[in-house]
């Protein structure tokens, strides 16, 4: 706000000015014969001034009293303006005060800034008059209530020299104003109560400072373009018929998606009519499937209670033969044409298992299937797969369950998802992605590799072993080893040299050292090999005369390997030793399948094309099998593959009709092995791999001495 500097002081014509100073009180200034008067008393109380021409007077008689040290200054001086401008803000107050940030973990300056200064700051303490503190105070310091008469006299003569001056004021300007008069002090000032200096309240208060808040937006400017162009009447015309035809196409479609609304309307009425006839059972499925194991357990009840509970007495009287109880039989009506092709079961859920369906003819392919089975309802699959081409081969992964690889006949390998809905398998390979030219026999998922990414393996008729890799959403692959035979090279056209390969039917990969696996081949022959190793084999076992169909590594002795073949034979085999066989045994047709059996290290089971099934124990029998019985109805129904479930003592049988049978084996086939002294040997795998051992020493007895 704009301050002048002070004007000279200029004297009235008739008015006077006096400066008079009372004793504690502050002065007073007389203004034309209109005399206020400031007192200590009546400072509350409002100054009337006169209205009219007595304001104007007023205005026109004052007079300044100009102090002794004022400076005189020239008229140009006066007129200059100073400006001013009064602000709420502190300006020795930080405008950079930087905190941390715990949100954005970072130093970021604080945008608000405490304007508050305190010129002056003092504590003090305040008790209450009537309270007991006061009381002794009053009493300890004999502080009465009344007045000192020091300050009593000061105070009536400060009264007595007002009066006075108030009389005189009064008859000075008794002609002058009307009506309007200074009101007097109440009378009676003797008995007027004096105010108590510790008796008060003082409040005071300070409005805040709302920190300002910027807020500024800016945008891009919108592109501009000059266009200039000159319009005759053809373009006018061209213009016009242009959109003509544009709302002659849109109305045309219009129309056609009128036309396709009716359509799917009567579609949807269709198919609303087809849904009110027929139950929806997919909103209440999982009750439904509940429902559907508690009648199957009702209706199966003496076969679940024979699995529970059921024990072959009359093992008691045949010490060295046993016999196996069908129990549940599994089919599906749109796979009984189709011949079991592989069994798996799972390795978390004991009681699920998955069988594949395809043909083993060449002259009769036509489709496969993917089924998930459980013992809790042998009447309906689980989980239904239906594929173009014939499934050869599964493995489900040991970690992820839900994971489960396949090969197909046409050479091609897969992996479903059990937990997804979709019936297609989330990668499968292609003839641009490495598949193979003959039909996968076998799949086995092996530890995932340095990336952590999943991994299996396969074999194929084109002899070719191959590594796949499941990354991100693709599935690559990689050549492990080709099956190479020792014949000469062929020649072929214009002079270039063919290298004949073996057809592989069957690996199995050790149990123990990751890199070594073995692969069986129709020549008959088995390759011991290497993941290390691409060009050559390790070793190579004479085994068979005609086809090898499976190779199974001992659960328990890492030397030891069985092998079937369609040479009627089953031979046990130890990879260091490389004279022969261990132990052979014929059993009269062409066997399909064999499989160590979990528990035991000396207990397998074989499947032949005649419909039998046989178990062998070699520290019972070396020579015959303890069980040969024949399951299936018909005579011309082939067993195919066989299985042990890892907990419970049951065997999975599948045949070339496309049916599944569990059998239960009697205790004579599951026995502990005794001591001489009739007690029981304890379990384990040092008990397991010594009781090996003892059978291959005797063995190996003869071909020592004739070292």
């Amino acid at each position: 706000m704009p301050v002048k500097a002070p004007a000279k002081s200029k004297q009235g014509g008739g008015g006077t000015s006096s400066l008079k100073v009372g004793k504690g009180r502050p002065p007073r200034v007389s203004m034309g014969g209109a005399k206020v008067a400031l007192k200590d008393d009546i400072r509350d109380d409002v100054t009337e001034i006169g209205e009219g021409g007595h304001g104007e007077e007023w205005m026109q008689t004052k007079s300044l009293i100009k102090p002794d040290d004022q400076l005189d200054l020239s008229e140009g001086e006066l007129k200059e303006e100073f400006t001013r401008i009064l602000t709420a803000n502190n300006p020795h107050a930080p405008q950079n005060i930087v905190r941390y940030n715990f949100k954005d973990r970072s130093f970021k300056q604080t945008s608000h800034v405490d304007q508050l200064a305190i010129h002056f700051s003092l504590d003090g303490n305040m008790i209450h008059k009537d309270s007991d503190e006061a009381r002794r105070q009053k009493a300890k310091y004999g502080a009465a209530e009344t007045v000192s008469d020091q300050a009593i006299s000061e105070a009536e003569e400060e009264k007595k020299d007002e009066e006075g001056e108030e009389k005189a004021e009064v008859e000075e300007g008794a002609d002058k104003r009307d009506e309007e008069s200074t009101p007097a002090p109440p009378k009676g000032g003797d008995n007027k109560k004096l105010t108590n200096q510790f008796n008060y309240s003082e409040r005071a208060s300070q409005t805040y400072n709302n920190p300002y808040r910027e807020r500024a937006t800016q945008t891009e400017p919108p592109p501009r373009a000059n266009f200039s162009a000159t319009g005759n009447q053809w373009e006018i015309y061209d213009a016009y018929k242009e959109d003509q035809e544009k709302q002659a196409e849109e109305k045309a479609k219009e129309k056609k998606q009128t036309s396709s609304k009716k359509e799917e309307g009567t579609v949807k009425k269709k198919l609303t009519a087809m849904e009110t006839q027929t139950d929806d059972v997919s909103r209440i499925s999982h009750a439904a499937k509940i429902v559907e194991r508690m009648v199957n357990q009702n209706t199966f009840d003496d076969v679940s209670q024979d699995f529970k509970y059921w024990e072959d007495v009359s093992d008691e009287y045949r010490d060295s033969e046993g016999t196996l109880l069908p129990l549940w039989k599994f089919s599906y009506d749109k796979a009984k044409r189709l011949a079991v092709t592989s069994l798996c079961w799972n390795p978390k859920y004991r009681d699920l298992f998955i069988v594949t369906h395809g043909s083993y003819d060449f002259m009769k392919q036509s489709r496969g299937m993917l089924l998930c089975y459980t013992m809790k309802n042998p009447s309906y699959p689980e989980y239904v797969y239906p594929t173009t081409s014939g499934v050869m081969c599964v493995d489900v992964h040991p970690e992820h369950p839900y994971l489960v690889a396949v090969g197909f006949y046409d050479g091609s390998v897969g992996v479903y998802n059990v937990t997804n809905k979709d019936n297609k398998p989330i990668y499968q390979s292609t003839a641009k992605t490495g598949k193979h030219t003959d039909p996968v026999w076998q799949v086995a998922w092996q530890k995932d590799d340095l990336d952590n990414n999943l991994n299996f393996f396969s074999v194929s008729s084109d002899g070719r072993v191959v590594a796949w890799t499941l990354v991100k959403n693709e599935l690559t692959y990689t050549d492990v080893i080709q099956l190479k035979l020792d014949e000469a090279p062929q020649e072929g056209p214009e002079g270039t040299q063919l290298t004949p390969l073996g057809c592989g039917t069957c690996f199995d990969f050790h149990k123990q050292t990751d890199y070594l696996f073995l692969v069986g081949t129709e020549e008959g022959k088995i390759h011991k090999c290497s993941k290390a190793y691409s060009s050559q084999f390790l070793d190579t076992f004479d085994a068979h005369h005609m086809a090898v169909y499976k190779v199974h590594w001992n659960y328990y002795h890492p030397k030891i390997f069985i092998s079937c073949s369609a040479d009627w034979t089953v031979k046990i085999w130890d990879h260091t030793y490389k004279n022969g066989a261990m132990f052979t045994f014929d059993l009269g047709s062409s066997v399909g399948d064999v499989a160590w059996a979990p528990y035991s290290s000396t207990i397998f089971a074989a499947v032949t094309a005649d419909g039998k099934v046989h178990v062998f124990d070699l520290s019972i029998n070396k020579y015959e099998p303890i069980c040969e019985q024949a399951v299936v109805q018909k005579k011309k129904t082939k067993l195919t593959h066989i299985t042990f479930n890892p907990n419970h003592p049951i065997v999975l049988v599948g045949d070339d009709r496309g049916y599944v049978t569990s059998l239960k084996l009697s205790p004579n086939l599951r026995k502990v092995p005794k001591d001489k002294k009739g007690q029981e040997l304890q379990r384990g795998p040092e008990q397991e791999i010594a009781k090996m051992d003892k059978l291959l020493a005797l063995v190996r007895e003869p071909s020592n001495k004739d070292n």
